[in-house]
């Protein structure tokens, strides 16, 4: 059997004849192996945003981490290979953390620094779970250290392994303690080769196809390396098969966008999105809210349009303190132009003793022609910055910033009606939640034909935060067929079609408004009508069978020396 890397000096590789404690001595990999699968993890961080068209870039980085991969000769070592590869991707891909906690946290550097180390330990848990379930489900873990052969042998039941242990541990960073899906490895496809099946199974079930596409490309290689044997025929058909099944999965992804999931619903709204700019150390003085409130005001009303949003928290008060001023002009100029405007303000109940309770971070919109106001309650919260972890009020307690537990909105909200458009509104990092947007459309009793993120940035700064976010926008409107507008106060306000593609855009941290036109959609994806399920179902079903039949497949393989 043929060695992936080469080397018959490589480590793992022995006689069977050889001692035992020699044979685990010589299958015990170099430290540098694991240093070369952080540098790969840190290399993949460049296939994200701001890179055009990193998704091909990415396939080529996941092809080497699994060639790398299969020089592991333990679940063990599968593991930390697969936890080196996540800590350098997510501490090179979220430090811009650290200026949050930092720059305006008022948090001591080391401390800041350290915080950022430790949670990309955290996410790497993630990744190494994922190698080291594939190691076991495809019988490389238990048979590879007992044959003489190198422990790696490319099947098909390994690279469906490994891509379902890949989009497990993926859905399980954005499930377990909240989620932090950030940086999952279908965001890069975005531009990518594999985006097309965005619709079909979620950023994860893109996730799912990288990880095989990057699997059978090394199998092809692997077969087209073996010493050339009498039956020249049977080699070629084992390489010609893994690399024609991965440019078939290839070009399905990039003819996948031709076809059409939602289509146009109800008349083409104007819209108008603006960015205040406001720095985020002055966003709570009393000075900068009464600047900040004086300038949406003058911003919301200088035009109308038919849709007309304000960032996050853009109006930094409780909705009930509202000055009568603001409130007045924004309900005047609705009612004269007909626009319906939606902006962020703090809500929260007033007891009868005049406390207020329940805060929540919340948008308001005003529609013309009527008193009623609506309301959408943020209900995914982040931690430590709107909800304080059990046990964790000591980590809060070293940062500066008026931070504090809010209450959650609900699962499902119904959505702002602007001239019989339905429109489902999210906030902050609410959007890199697809399941969440996939949900609140599904199980809507009037299910939304445009999406709106209003979001506040400022707290990362001029950082790679801002394009990551925008893309990931992007992939929200690639699995739910819908356009995507996002509202910031500093950057990336931007307008995306139901294609995911940017129509339009402000420069970071200029006040501006953005004035486009967009044109909501109606139907399901299957994305939309499944979630994630289908991911989660057959990457279950794969991983059940690789573990069940995987290692006698491997005895049956290394037994008479046939794949």
């Amino acid at each position: 059997m043929a060695d992936p890397i080469t080397s018959r000096s490589r480590r793992g590789v022995s006689s069977p004849d050889a001692p035992a404690t020699l044979d685990a001595r010589r299958r015990t990999l170099p430290r540098w192996h694991y240093l070369v699968a952080l540098l790969a993890g840190a290399a993949n961080t460049l296939s994200f945003a701001p890179t055009p068209h990193g998704g091909w870039l990415e396939l080529v980085i996941f092809a080497f981490f699994f060639a790398w991969l299969t020089r592991t000769t333990s679940w063990k070592s599968a593991a930390l290979t697969g936890g080196a590869f996540g800590f350098g991707n997510y501490v090179t891909g979220v430090w811009w953390l650290y200026v949050s906690m930092h720059d305006y946290g008022g948090m001591a550097a080391p401390l800041a620094g350290a915080a950022v180390v430790l949670f990309s330990l955290y996410l790497a848990i993630y990744p190494a779970l994922a190698a080291g379930v594939w190691s076991f489900c495809a019988g490389h873990a238990r048979n590879g250290a007992r044959d003489a052969d190198p422990p790696f042998s490319p099947t098909w039941h390994g690279a469906l392994a490994f891509a379902s242990a890949w989009a497990i541990g993926e859905w399980l960073r954005g499930y377990v303690f909240t989620g932090f899906p950030w940086l999952a490895s279908g965001y890069a496809q975005v531009d990518g080769p594999l985006a097309g099946f965005a619709p079909v199974a979620g950023v994860y079930g893109v996730g799912w196809m990288l990880a095989l596409v990057a699997a059978l490309i090394v199998q092809a290689l692997v077969r087209a390396r073996e010493p050339r044997g009498v039956d020249s025929a049977r080699r070629g058909t084992r390489v010609a098969t893994p690399a024609l099944t991965a440019l078939a999965l290839i070009a399905a992804g990039l003819l996948l966008p031709l076809a059409q999931w939602t289509t146009p619903a109800n008349a083409p709204l104007t819209v108008r999105l603006l960015q205040g700019n406001v720095k985020q150390e002055m966003k709570f003085e009393e000075a900068g809210m009464r600047a900040a409130i004086d300038q949406f005001q003058q911003m919301i009303t200088s035009k109308p349009a038919d849709l007309i949003v304000t960032p996050e928290t853009a109006i930094p008060v409780l909705a009930q303190q509202l000055p009568p001023q603001f409130a007045s002009a924004v309900r005047n100029f609705s009612d004269s132009t007909g626009s319906a405007v939606v902006f962020g303000a703090i809500g929260g109940t007033i007891t009868p003793d005049g406390r207020v309770v329940d805060y929540t971070n919340s948008l308001f919109g005003v529609t013309p022609g009527t008193r009623d106001v609506y309301r959408y309650d943020k209900h995914h919260l982040v931690p430590f910055g709107e909800f304080v972890p059990w046990g964790f009020r000591w980590f809060v307690n070293l940062m500066s910033i008026p931070l504090g537990d809010f209450a959650r909105g609900a699962p499902v909200q119904k959505p702002f009606i602007v001239h019989n458009q339905p429109v489902s509104l999210d906030i902050c990092y609410e959007d890199i939640f697809g399941e969440e947007i996939a949900r609140n459309i599904r199980e809507s009793a009037t299910p939304a034909g445009v999406l709106v993120n209003s979001t506040n940035l400022a707290w990362f700064g001029n950082t790679i935060a801002l394009d990551q976010h925008l893309q990931i926008a992007r992939m929200r409107s690639l699995e739910t067929g819908r356009p995507m507008l996002r509202a910031t106060n500093t950057g990336m306000t931007a307008a995306i079609d139901a294609n995911g593609k940017v129509i339009g855009r402000l420069a970071p941290f200029t006040v501006g408004s953005l004035d486009v036109t967009v044109q909501g959609t109606t139907g399901n994806t299957p994305y939309v009508t499944s979630g994630n399920n289908t991911v989660l179902a057959v990457s279950l079903l794969l991983l059940a069978f690789g573990f069940a039949f995987g290692p006698g497949l491997a005895r049956r393989r290394n037994g008479n020396g046939k794949p």
